[in-house]
């Protein structure tokens, strides 16, 4: 598929002057076939894998994208959940999957890895516990690992008992890393309803039902949007959500350019494009700067929700008249610590955890990347995450956290992460006790609206 001269000179307007990137070309790699019981021999096997059919990817992104002018922020790699690649359900079996996985994308130039994952929506496994239990460690010692869990679904409920282990490995990983401000959190996320296809880290993982191999591609484009917005000028909300739609069109069609040219040179089929809009920390290229833009004083002011809503439903609407491969997840991340708008607002007070709640009931996920106090308890962790997953879960969508309850800090101080990770101010968490209620435990049960057949 040729550009014209037209597409061209948009897209070079859009990468130079509006910060517009394709965040990440993901290649997702079954590795159901390199299970072994001895765990050394399966560390082995999924490194070579690895190796052999994904080594070419960032070759030929660079090639492409050099040809084209356009920016691709990360290479990843997404790998079948951990846990279901058959070995002795032990930490200490997955742990040597662990290394050999970071081993193998550190040294073809990977940025991240996604799937370290075990799916614990409606119980548990050995291999489960054993891949949770291994997780700190984990995600401590290697650089480039991301792991998740999905422990809830609006077919299963949501399970509880996942939760709160959940919350103890979290609260374990910040005091691994504590040195890096509880980096280790910031490779994981907890999910209800997760997405086989998603290709943004720290969630992304390689469907049971995807081919053996398969390029997604996850696309950017805040301050695209951002300044058609600026130039719609004093529209009325019809007109305004058209030119969002506009935007969204042409970020969306780069993105499915790309990712089929980089699948047709490596041999594999395309997957998707994610047309979410995801921020950085770089002034100009926030989801929040778009709120603002849309009339906004500050995000988290009365009628945040409603403009992010419009937001989201006229992006999705623009993508999918860009393209027929619309996947994961798809609408616009609010990250805390990658916006620049929203860590200002945070700051402020402007933005408050419960407005970021509300705020995740109409966008692509969930409570991304926000720090809370080191000394939060287990169990409020676990009431903090239950709420989110429960939205998620009534409203058939998916929903996550990626929560850094971040050691030896308090509210009001700052916790930095770097690149595109960015800094999180440390918000303030309720602390009225949810112990009796999350000591229940058990599986929460489906709700009615999941019996549809």
């Amino acid at each position: 598929m040729d550009y014209t001269r037209r597409e061209i000179l948009e897209t070079l307007r859009m990468t130079e002057l509006e910060h517009f990137d394709v965040r990440t070309v993901t290649v997702g790699v079954s590795l159901l076939d390199c299970g072994h019981e001895d765990p050394e021999e399966a560390g082995r096997r999924v490194y070579a894998k690895l190796v052999r059919v994904a080594g070419p990817l960032p070759g030929v992104v660079a090639e492409i994208t050099e040809a084209l002018g356009i920016r691709v922020a990360n290479r990843r790699i997404a790998v079948s959940p951990v846990a279901l690649i058959g070995t002795r359900a032990e930490p200490g079996s997955y742990l040597a999957i662990a290394r050999a996985i970071d081993r193998a994308a550190q040294e073809m130039g990977f940025d991240f890895v996604g799937g370290y994952t075990a799916l614990v929506h409606d119980g548990f496994t050995q291999a489960d516990r054993a891949l949770i239990a291994s997780m700190p460690e984990a995600l401590s010692t290697t650089k480039t690992l991301c792991s998740s869990v999905n422990a809830g679904s609006s077919r299963t409920g949501l399970n509880l008992d996942a939760v709160r282990l959940v919350a103890h490995m979290l609260k374990e990983t910040a005091y691994l890393t504590r040195e890096s401000g509880s980096l280790g959190c910031a490779k994981f996320v907890i999910f209800a309803n997760a997405v086989e296809d998603n290709p943004f880290m720290a969630g992304a993982f390689h469907g049971i039902g995807l081919p053996e191999v398969v390029i997604h591609t996850g696309v950017s484009g805040p301050g695209v949007v951002c300044q058609a917005i600026r130039r719609a000028g004093p529209c009325d909300l019809r007109a305004l959500a058209e030119v969002i739609k506009r935007a969204a069109y042409r970020i969306t069609k780069v993105g499915e350019i790309l990712g089929r040219q980089v699948a047709d040179r490596m041999g594999v089929p395309f997957g998707i494009v994610d047309l979410s809009l995801a921020p950085t920390p770089e002034l100009g290229d926030s989801v929040g700067e778009v709120l603002e833009a849309m009339g906004l004083e500050r995000t988290g002011a009365c009628g945040t929700t409603a403009a992010l809503a419009m937001l989201t439903d006229a992006v999705k609407k623009g993508g999918v008249m860009a393209t027929s491969a619309v996947g994961g997840l798809s609408g616009a991340f609010i990250p805390v610590s990658e916006d620049a708008a929203m860590i200002a607002a945070a700051r402020e007070g402007a933005l408050s955890l419960e407005k970021l709640e509300a705020m995740t009931s109409v966008c692509s996920v969930g409570l991304d990347m926000v720090a809370v106090p080191g000394d939060v308890s287990e169990e409020l962790l676990t009431g903090f995450i239950a709420d989110e997953l429960a939205i998620g879960i009534i409203n058939h969508k998916t929903t996550a956290v990626r929560v850094i309850p971040a050691y030896g800090k308090r509210v009001g101080e700052s916790v930095s992460f770097g690149g595109l990770l960015g800094e999180a101010p440390v918000m303030d968490l309720r602390r009225l006790s949810c112990e009796a209620f999350v000591r229940r435990g058990g599986q929460m049960p489906a709700p009615i609206t999941s019996l549809r057949n």
